[in-house]
């Protein structure tokens, strides 16, 4: 099989489990705690799967970082991406219409993100604090990321626990004010399973802000990455 379609591959079955189990964990109440954890479990236990074939991002912000630190090219950046938008749509389809065929309800929004306090009315201030948020969680990531499988990391195996626990810690912090995106993939795959089960397309209005914000925090990390570490090299990468 060409190389390029096993990462193709891997990168949708990533992202498809993170938005099954992390988003699923939200979605059935897990609370916050519990979802940060269920993020995090995620990014383990594929960190450790499909990490040796395809660097595990799951994460078009971690692709978008590792594209502008030249460790892919473009051609893989949108493989990668297709790939974790195509994944993360399955999951959420497919955790939406289980929870409907089981007779629960899929609520409005559910597992979406959404503006800091949203209440149905669009405010600058509210826009801007999300953005400033999404970029601060998602430049602390990708930049953890960087580090944990960095030659010169100090701990190379325990690269995918550390990246976990880094995700759960992020969750922690973001989950009351945007739902915590980091991903856009994870975003879209909501916002579009909100409004195919539901029919509000609150979250998806919304999902541009979403996809830029991260966006903007992984290619600021790669940037100080670069800026901070010129001597260092990043092998691969274990990412949601």
């Amino acid at each position: 099989m060409n190389d390029l379609l096993k990462k193709a591959i891997a990168e949708c079955i990533g992202t498809f489990v993170l938005v099954f189990f992390a988003v699923g964990t939200a979605v059935l109440g897990g609370g916050l705690v519990g979802t940060a954890i269920a993020f995090g479990l995620v990014i383990v236990a594929m960190a450790y799967s499909i990490g040796r074939i395809s660097g595990c991002h799951i994460n078009p912000a971690v692709s978008l970082g590792m594209l502008i630190a030249k460790k892919m090219t473009v051609k893989e950046f949108f493989v990668y991406v297709c790939s974790q938008i195509v994944g993360g749509l399955l999951g959420a389809v497919l955790l939406f219409a289980i929870i409907k065929m089981a007779g629960g309800n899929v609520a409005v929004t559910a597992g979406s993100n959404l503006l800091v306090g949203w209440d149905g009315k669009w405010e600058a201030g509210k826009v801007i604090a999300a953005f400033l948020v999404e970029i601060v969680l998602t430049f602390v990531f990708v930049y953890v990321i960087f580090n944990a499988t960095s030659e010169k990391a100090a701990a190379p195996k325990l690269a995918g626990v550390i990246i976990g626990l880094t995700l759960t810690l992020v969750h922690l912090v973001g989950i009351n004010l945007t739902g915590t995106s980091v991903n856009p993939a994870r975003s879209i795959a909501t916002a579009f399973g909100n409004l195919f089960f539901t029919g509000d397309a609150t979250a998806l209005s919304q999902v541009w802000i979403f996809i830029i914000a991260p966006l903007a925090g992984g290619a600021l990390a790669a940037v100080v990455y670069k800026l901070l570490h010129k001597d260092d090299s990043v092998e691969s990468t274990d990412a949601e």
